[in-house]
């Protein structure tokens, strides 16, 4: 469905719109310079934009989307000077021209981490304070990390994680820094297991407040579509496997997580942009496209971002910019997909006896209305006889045939509703069937690799027990050699 080309009415466009269906927001006013790579957040009614690039060059800009009236506005910044820098300080005097950065809703500021730029070797913090509209530096401590582009950084309670990107030197980075917000110290984690490789420009997201998901990302010669994920609390990674629909790599994407739903959008592999809007139920980690674009849309654009707001009462995604050949100021918007509707297909019937009450009701409805047709044609028959009735007879006759008639024609639809019905619910079955066959053959793997593994353990006990009466024979010929 290639809905991203549809613009919505100014007045109506939140009226019919249905969910998985992406529409451009009609706005009003002068709009924002097309960019990608830039920063994205929502606070309250409004969405705020920081820098990006264009034409290869970085930008500076703050742009602000009011969802009251649908109108852009640009943001102009006093300084604010913190006690540690000079009124010369030329990182305060304006925010540096920078793409590739992060920004983080912090209470009433606006944090914004690193990027494309020239102003420092490590990382810098940057705030912007919507009340005071002041904006400057936030001064860090710790083991600060180098200064990098394409990294992602997720908010987890009140720290920081930054993983992977490219530093200044272009040398791919696959490190984790946490930044403790209270504190506003850095500090450098070594995690254990398989990591994923160093890489660029891929997404994070944080569920149950413990696991950090990664996905996709490139390096410099290749693209990714794993899915890596770290323990917070053991500090693992690992690398689960997935199911559902395929997904193909793609890197410079943005995502939004949504009641435990990861919606990713935009990205490319450097030949292609990707097409498919997709959500990851990071609870089962199934794969589920819910949309596709054509190859021109906005949506199908590298350094794309995406967020989620609350407009007159309801939830959507909002996407903004990229670049697949133009650079995008478009904004469209899209209503999440409920929960349920958003699982894999075997996850939709919490019970196969469902489906199986309804083929029953089906078929039995069918039969009943087929047990019709007989009295039906009966009636038909009875009233033709009565023909001998005289005029008014004859006439009484027609009109209930006619009627008759109209009766089976419509009981003759409902049939073949019926009868689509019970193919639907067949053809249905039949995917769960193959499905629980996928998952049965799964269950016989792991049992498989069970019944090996208690076999070792097995021989491992038996050794173990064995141990004593070696150590004991190797006294005895001790004794023997110091005998001797």
């Amino acid at each position: 469905m290639e809905n991203g080309d549809q613009t919505a009415d100014v007045g109506t466009w939140y009226s019919n719109l249905a969910h998985g269906q992406w529409v451009k927001l009609p706005v009003a006013g002068r709009r924002p310079p097309g960019r990608y790579e830039h920063a994205a957040a929502v606070v309250g009614q409004k969405l705020y934009i920081s820098g990006g690039s264009r034409n290869g060059r970085h930008l500076s800009d703050i742009q602000v989307l009011d969802f009251t009236n649908f109108t852009w506005s640009s943001m102009k910044l006093p300084n604010a000077l913190t006690a540690a820098q000079s009124e010369n300080d030329t990182l305060v005097q304006h925010f540096p021209a920078t793409s590739g950065h992060h920004m983080i809703v912090w209470g009433q500021k606006l944090l914004l981490l690193d990027g494309h730029s020239k102003n420092s070797s490590y990382v810098t913090v940057r705030y912007l304070d919507l009340e005071t509209q002041q904006c400057g530096v936030m001064e860090t401590i710790g083991e600060l990390p180098v200064a990098r582009a394409g990294e992602s950084v997720t908010l987890v309670g009140f720290k920081l994680i930054m993983f992977g990107g490219e530093d200044t030197h272009r040398k791919l980075l696959n490190s984790i820094h946490i930044l403790d917000l209270d504190t506003m110290s850095w500090n450098e984690v070594e995690a254990t297991q398989n990591p994923p490789s160093p890489r660029y420009d891929h997404v994070a997201a944080v569920h149950a407040e413990r696991y950090l998901l990664v996905f996709g990302g490139c390096s410099h010669s290749t693209c990714f579509n794993d899915l890596y994920v770290l323990d917070l609390e053991t500090m693992e990674w690992s690398q689960p496997e997935t199911r559902g629909d395929y997904v193909s790599p793609r890197a410079g994407h943005s995502g939004i997580t949504v009641n435990g739903n990861w919606y990713i959008v935009g990205g490319g592999d450097n030949k292609n942009g990707a097409l498919d809007t997709l959500i990851l139920d990071m609870t089962k980690l199934v794969w589920s496209v819910v949309t596709t674009v054509n190859p021109r849309d906005p949506l199908a654009s590298e350094g794309i971002s995406i967020c989620v707001a609350l407009i007159r009462g309801d939830q959507y995604l909002v996407a903004f910019g990229g670049y697949n050949g133009n650079y995008n100021n478009e904004v469209l918007v899209m209503k999440p997909k409920l929960k349920d509707s958003a699982r894999p297909k075997m996850y939709l019937s919490p019970a196969a006896a469902a489906a199986a009450a309804s083929v029953t009701a089906a078929y039995s409805y069918s039969s009943g209305k087929q047990l019709d047709f007989t009295r039906i044609e009966d009636t038909t028959a009875e009233g033709a006889s009565q023909k001998q009735d005289g005029f008014a007879g004859t006439t009484s006759t027609k009109d209930s045939k006619r009627l008759l008639e109209l009766s089976l024609a419509e009981v003759r639809e409902e049939n073949s509703m019926l009868k689509g019905k019970v193919d639907e619910i067949n053809n249905n079955h039949e995917e769960l069937s193959k499905e629980l066959s996928s998952v049965q053959g799964q269950l016989i793997s792991e049992r498989s690799r069970c019944f090996k593994l208690e076999a070792q353990i097995a021989e491992l006990q038996s050794m173990l027990e064995a141990l004593p009466s070696v150590e004991a024979e190797v006294q005895s010929l001790r004794k023997e050699k110091f005998t001797i």
